[in-house]
């Protein structure tokens, strides 16, 4: 059995295999058609829902802040915090990646009333605008592969969707890899024109060398299939997927080696990233990334149905439903490849789930590259579920009721998964933005100066990044109970030929087993500025008492005067459907389900 050359529209349960449907099917086909929308109007709902979370959406991982918006601005603006990850002696992250969201950043020196803040929301609607793009392209091979209401249901589970609003414009590897798998799917799943192996694989090399090296396992499935076709083709076609497949194998190594030499120039030395990074997480005689926390193997079961609630449980039930479907189906002819391509779309999702959920460290943004694949098997569960219930025999209990009661069911569910979407992503907006808008006083001129410091104790990684702190004005760390390692900071020294030595130059105190380095920390003296984060709510069940390296600084109104303040969630206090959900602060709302609020402080030293 071969893969078609070309194929045209889908049936209305499975990938297409042939081209229009004839006379017979013209019903089927304009029922399909009342879904179909312009690709434009489809970017755009896309683009709406991106830029939105790029306007808004707090950085949820220091790890943005630390390992991508400070090298950033270090090529960008000669100084910044360095983490062991960037030290020649680990070379663990990518300056390619780094180089090409500086360069985009830099644009916006070139237009009027230029800021670094203004730097970083360009940088981050430039993303909203990439992932925009790249959704669509899956979308419109959805609506092609599959069926226009597949495609539907595809843009609403990511539009309304929590976890999409956080990943489409975070500047991280796996929002990368996201958007490059997505681009990547488009091309495998598209037989129209012909099989576009190579270039699906390409893309999802993009993602995999550039961005994260993990996210090129969401090819695999794709590749498989193409193998297993080859197999049980004729030799023509044979010899076209081995082709295919040998252009893709090479156009990866081409990234690698781009990505190598780009490397080596920052790192004064020949730097495999891509390797160095599957080494130090899988190979690692250290601890790899267990050092940093491990979580139960249900960790991100728990995550996704709260970041995709009802799409997750039908992303769940998506391969069962497709099996089910498939036992009563008497269809003939085409059912084994095109159930099988179904099959082939679905596993990414099943596959990446799998894979992560037996590591025993789990962030939620490793997620973020099967964010679309989730969406994907969510609509083809629920367009199986609209189909059963559409067409069920008259004589079963579905069958008997009323078409307008199953239209209902369908909308308040629809309508459950949309509210219970915006109240996540609103209830984390408003609990945890205060960091993107706390540094404006400092911004608009007249508070500090040039060669000022601002200092961060136990709230260090609330810090959004020097993007935010005007010219010359840098961030410090004061001790806490914190007992790990912070970041350093990039040498400014210029030796040497060419620009950016900090990027090679030994960098004192960095460490990857976690190690305090007591060479980190400045006396609090030296603080200008302080950042903290009080919490009455847990002063008052704790009975005043505070560790001993935390104390309360914001009430320390001899030494530091208040500069801003804004309203912070305390999460520790909070109940966690308060904490998961937005609940309003309305009278009638029992105490224990009410949101507990901190407020997060720039303070200034007074002199």
């Amino acid at each position: 059995m071969a893969p078609p050359r070309a194929t045209g529209a889908a049936s209305a349960a499975e990938p297409a295999a042939f081209v229009h449907p004839s006379a017979k099917h013209a019903k089927k086909a304009a029922i399909k058609n009342a879904y179909a929308i312009e690709p434009i109007s489809a970017f755009y709902v896309f683009l709406a829902a991106s830029l939105a979370a790029a306007a808004f959406a707090p950085i949820q991982d220091c790890d943005e802040t630390f390992n991508y918006w400070e090298p950033a601005h270090y090529l960008s603006h000669g100084y910044g915090l360095q983490t062991w990850e960037y030290s020649p002696d680990y070379a663990i992250r990518s300056w390619l990646y780094i180089a090409f969201h500086a360069v985009v950043a830099n644009v916006r020196r070139l237009l009027p009333r230029s800021t670094k803040v203004a730097e970083f929301y360009f940088l981050r609607y430039m993303l909203a605008f990439a992932c925009a793009f790249c959704q669509t392209l899956m979308w419109r091979a959805t609506c092609l592969a599959l069926n226009p209401r597949v495609g539907l249901f595809f843009i609403a589970a990511l539009v309304l969707s929590p976890g999409s609003f956080h990943a489409s414009a975070a500047f991280l590897p796996s929002s990368f890899a996201m958007c490059a798998a997505m681009a990547g799917a488009a091309c495998f799943m598209n037989w129209r024109g012909g099989l576009k192996t190579s270039q699906g694989m390409f893309w999802f090399a993009v993602g995999g060398v550039l961005g994260w090296p993990f996210a090129a396992a969401l090819c695999a499935p794709f590749v498989l299939e193409e193998a297993l076709f080859a197999v049980l083709s004729d030799q023509e076609r044979f010899f076209e997927s081995i082709f295919r497949l040998t252009r893709g194998v090479v156009s990866a190594l081409v990234l690698v080696a781009l990505d190598t030499c780009v490397n080596t120039f920052f790192y004064r030395k020949v730097e495999a990233v891509a390797w160095n990074i599957v080494k130090y997480n899988i190979f690692s005689a250290t601890g790899g990334p267990e050092l940093y926390g491990t979580e139960p193997w249900h960790f991100y079961f728990k995550n996704l149905a709260l970041n995709f609630n009802v799409w997750f449980v039908l992303a769940l039930l998506s391969l069962p439903l497709f099996l089910f479907q498939k036992l009563l189906s008497r269809s003939s002819g085409q059912s084994f490849q095109s159930g099988l391509r179904t099959a082939v779309f679905l596993s990414p999702f099943y596959t990446w789930l799998a894979i992560f959920s037996l590591q025993p460290h789990k962030e939620e943004r490793f997620m973020y590259p099967a964010y679309p694949f989730l969406a994907l098997n969510a609509a083809l569960a629920l367009h199986t579920l609209l189909a059963a219930f559409g067409h069920a025999d008259p004589k079963t209990l579905v069958g008997r009721i009323p078409a307008r009661l199953k239209l209902a069911a369908v909308a308040l569910g629809l309508a459950l998964a949309t509210a219970l979407g915006l109240a996540r992503t609103y209830g984390q907006y408003s609990g945890y933005a205060a960091p993107l808008a706390l540094y404006d006083p400092l911004l608009e001129g007249g508070v500090g100066g040039r060669g000022d410091t601002v200092c961060f104790g136990k709230e260090w990684y609330r810090f959004p990044g020097s993007y935010f702190l005007p010219r010359d004005m840098r961030a410090k760390f004061v001790r806490s109970e914190f007992r790990g390692l912070l970041p350093g900071e990039f040498a400014e020294a210029r030796t040497g030929f060419g620009f950016w030595s900090g990027t090679w130059l030994p960098a004192a105190g960095l460490n990857d087993r976690n190690r305090e380095d007591l060479g980190k920390y400045v006396d609090l003296a030296a603080c200008a500025f302080l950042v903290d984060t009080q919490y009455p709510h847990r002063l008052e069940t704790g009975g005043g008492l505070l560790p001993p390296g935390e104390p309360d600084y914001v009430a320390d109104h001899a030494r530091w005067d208040t500069v801003n303040c804004l309203p912070f969630l305390d999460a520790e206090a909070t109940p966690f459907l308060a904490r998961a959900l937005w609940v309003p602060n309305w009278s009638f709302i029992p105490e224990r389900f009410q949101r507990k609020w901190g407020r997060h402080c720039l303070l200034r030293q007074k002199k």
